[in-house]
């Protein structure tokens, strides 16, 4: 086993970022539909921001973060991406120095569990920063207050509401018990690069109700997209040729789209399937 260099990386979330935009997936931004007051351009802009900044040797999980989501708000101007550098942080980190020994989970396992209260710090600074919508306040840890947790320890107070959170809290279970097989079995179906991650971003949407609908309009609206996206999904897989159901995931864009319903979290989590998927095979 070895770590891999910052180049190698740095192009894995270049290229994870770029097809995450290339893909149809409804109800988010992409090239085949923009929405929500955003671009396409932003989200490659920002792809091209944060990727040197997952691959910078040196730097903390936290202080890879804060720095990474500093970029983007400066120079971008908007939240594009808070969430995937949340979840590409760790992972880029299992992947670089001095880390050599292990597959990449095992490898993520050591760097969730040497978090500090400053990588919490940091992360609670980037958060206030991108300002998501709906955040909340919370009594315990709130993110506008200063930690005196770990970012680990954070993360798994807020897991049962925040399925970014929740990988934290387990050893991103999600991604690689349901985002990296969705991505290896459209792939094995010669599905090619962005069909594959629209594949992947269905399997979470019909599977888990998007916590960043749930922030925004509540339980009951997140497990109502949840439910129709089943019907999609079932579709989609049926589909020898996925460009054929083009129309029906642009119908359901719309409709999500007309609703306000933004499926946040579940791009998030086929960006960092796509980037652990890249990366478990280069290492």
């Amino acid at each position: 086993m070895r770590s891999l260099p910052p180049d190698q990386i740095e192009t894995v979330v270049r290229e994870a970022c770029r097809v995450d935009v290339e893909a149809l997936k409804p109800g988010n931004v992409s090239i085949h539909s923009e929405g929500h007051r955003m671009r396409a351009e932003d989200f490659l802009r920002s792809a091209d921001l944060i990727a040197p900044v997952m691959a910078q040797p040196g730097l903390s999980v936290g202080a890879r973060i804060e720095r990474a989501v500093d970029l983007t708000m400066t120079q971008v101007g908007c939240n594009t991406n808070l969430g995937i550098i949340l979840l590409l942080a760790p992972l880029a980190q299992a992947a670089l120095p001095p880390l050599s020994t292990g597959g990449l989970r095992e490898r993520l396992r050591r760097v969730l569990r040497t978090l500090t209260v400053a990588d919490a710090a940091a992360a609670y600074r980037a958060i206030r920063q991108a300002g998501p919508a709906g955040l909340g306040r919370f009594q315990t840890q709130d993110v506008g207050e200063e930690p005196s947790v770990t970012l680990l320890e954070a993360m798994r107070l807020a897991a049962d509401r925040d399925r970014i959170a929740r990988q934290y809290a387990q050893d991103y279970e999600d991604i690689f018990t349901l985002g990296v097989p969705a991505l290896k079995q459209g792939w094995a179906r010669g599905w090619g690069l962005a069909w594959g991650a629209v594949g992947c971003y269905l399997a979470f949407l019909a599977r888990l109700p998007d916590t960043h609908i749930c922030r925004k309009h509540g339980p009951g609206a997140a497990e109502k997209v949840r439910l129709e996206a089943v019907g999609v999904e079932t579709d989609f897989k049926a589909c020898e040729n996925p460009a054929t159901a083009y129309n029906k995931l642009l119908s359901f864009d719309n409709k999500l789209k007309q609703g306000g319903y933004n499926p946040g979290t579940s791009a998030d989590l086929t960006v960092a399937s796509w980037t652990a998927c890249r990366l478990q095979t280069l290492l």
